[in-house]
Order: structure tokens, then sequence, then C-alpha cells
């Protein structure tokens, strides 16, 4: 099997990285869809916050993995704007504090991590699926990482699946009017339009699946 025994501060850091990445090659895509149905700047708020987050990362790459999601989610409240900051920060600052002094994870306690950011997101947020949020490509991407590793998948199994669901909780929200945030002012327009934030919510997989695929984890 491919799974890494344990998750540590490394595969954390390599983690953040590739969500840096990801987020840069999709930044004017993010913003195309945030200007029909927001302020048209989620992807370079995220863009920001996450190049902001790596340099953090870099400073502190030796610390746990609990300290390294502390970093990153407080560097995104403070540095992304609009909803997304509290919204993604606080969501991976909990999974730190879920974490709290463990040197190291595995698949199963990174299924409690995503639990734990769902809760936040949606106490911060009070969104249900079918909102049209990030809800909407999260509930799904666990749903599939649970029922992967229930059936004997590895780390980058569960991750491919948690990317194709999330991918597809994306695509899903296009025919859904807003319920929450900026563009349930919009009723009936939001429409048609792809969420941002569930959009950036699949790239978060897509680097997932990337960074437990390279199998040099401890």
């Amino acid at each position: 099997m491919s799974q890494p025994e344990r998750l540590d501060g490394a595969f954390v850091a390599r983690w953040v990285g590739d969500v840096a990445r990801e987020i840069r090659a999709n930044r004017d895509y993010l913003t195309q869809l945030d200007a029909a149905i927001g302020d048209a700047d989620h992807g370079v708020n995220m863009d920001r916050g996450f190049a902001a987050a790596v340099a953090k990362v870099d400073e502190d790459a030796r610390r746990s993995p609990g300290t390294l999601f502390e970093i990153v989610g407080t560097t995104l409240v403070l540095s992304v704007g609009g909803a997304a900051g509290p919204l993604y920060g606080s969501a991976i600052r909990q999974m730190g504090r879920a974490l709290d002094v463990s040197e190291s994870f595995d698949a199963e306690g990174l299924l409690v991590l995503f639990r734990a950011a769902l809760e936040e997101i949606q106490r911060l947020g009070a969104a249900q699926p079918g909102d049209k949020t990030i809800v909407d490509a999260l509930v799904p991407a666990i749903a599939a990482f649970e029922r992967a590793l229930r059936s004997g998948e590895d780390l980058v199994g569960a991750a491919g699946r948690a990317r194709a669901a999330a991918e597809d909780g994306m695509r899903a929200t296009v025919p859904l009017q807003a319920r929450k945030g900026r563009a349930s002012y919009l009723g009936p327009r939001s429409v048609g339009h792809q969420d941002p934030g569930a959009t950036s919510t699949a790239l978060l997989f897509t680097a997932l699946e990337r960074t437990a695929s390279r199998g040099d984890a401890t």
C-alpha cells in the first residue's frame, strides 16, 4: 500500500505549498467566477493568503503539524479579504487545535481534521449543502474520503475520491440559487454560476491528492 504510516509537519508544509500553487494557477479563473456573483476578488485574495501562508510555514517548517495548521489558519484570517479569510482560516486553525501537540497523524486522523474544519465553517457561516457555498464541495469530499478509507483504500486513493467528489459538488452549485453570503443578495440571478468558494475548496483536495501521491511522508 502507498499510504504513509504517519503524516507529519513536513507533509502539512508540502500540502500547503501545493495548495498555494493550485490557487496561483487558478487565480484568474476564481476571480472570473467571483465577478459573476461576488466582489471579483476571490482569486486574488486566496492567492495572497496562501502565498503568505507558505512564507510563514517556510519559517517554521520543523514545527508540529498542529502548530503549522494553526499558523496557516491565522495567516489566512489576517491576509485573505472577504468571507473566505475567516472561513478558511478558522477551519484550518481548528484542524490544528484538533491535533493539539501530536507530532504526526494518519489518514483516519485526517478524516477527523476534515470534520473539525467542516464543523467550524458551518458554525461561522451556518451554511448547509445546497446553499451554494464551500460546504457544497466540502461535505461530499469528506464523505467520499471516509468511504474510501472504509473500503480499504490508502491515502492516495482516498484523496483522489475526495477530489472527484469535491469537483462534482463544485459543478453542482451551478444550478443552485445562493442562500448564503454576498451571492445570496442576487437571488435568482445567482443561478447558472459556479460558486467560487466551492471551486477553491475543490482545489484544496486536488492539492492533497498531489501531495499524497508523492509517497514521501514519514
